[in-house]
């Protein structure tokens, strides 16, 4: 009988531990109420007014971020890939060259860094990257270097391409 009694009360003792175990993980999570059975407010709004010393510096219209461009790879048009450092940029140029399945895929020869990406239909390039050009606008080229300098070298690579023996 001793046995039993001792069994039984393990067997309370430890579902009581459960459930205050179970009471403090799950619990908090439970819209209970208190146990004083005042209830609180809910919990206050950290920004209720904008700071007015903050400035928006760039403003960006929803459409500008909702649209979408037809990119003709056939056509003419060329993505120049604009390598910005630690931003994960060689990453995905590396990504723009290697994985993105294409029609006719950049052929990517080993032990070299530069990847030719022609278009379907002729012997021009269709993305103007670090990985498919090389640094044809100078090391770490910005915005306004691309800008002023992407047009020239496209123009003496198609020219180049134009006047090699096929």
């Amino acid at each position: 009988m001793v046995e039993r009694t001792g069994k039984f009360l393990l067997i309370v003792a430890a579902s009581v531990c459960f459930m205050l175990i179970l009471y403090q993980y799950v619990g908090p999570g439970l819209s209970l109420g208190s146990p004083s059975g005042r209830s609180y407010p809910e919990e206050p709004d950290l920004f209720p007014t904008p700071d007015p010393h903050y400035v928006k510096k760039y403003y960006f219209p929803v459409r500008e971020l909702e649209r979408e461009l037809a990119f003709d790879m056939k056509g003419e048009d060329v993505i120049v890939f604009l390598h910005i450092q630690k931003t994960g940029g060689t990453t995905f140029g590396r990504h723009l060259v290697q994985n993105v399945r294409l029609e006719v895929p950049c052929d990517c020869r080993p032990g070299q860094k530069k990847c030719t990406c022609y278009r379907p239909n002729r012997r021009e390039t269709w993305l103007f990257s670090r990985f498919s050009t090389g640094w044809s606008c100078g090391l770490h080229a910005d915005w306004t270097e691309l800008t002023n300098c992407v047009p020239g070298v496209l123009d003496r690579r198609d020219s180049a391409a134009a006047k090699a023996p096929r």
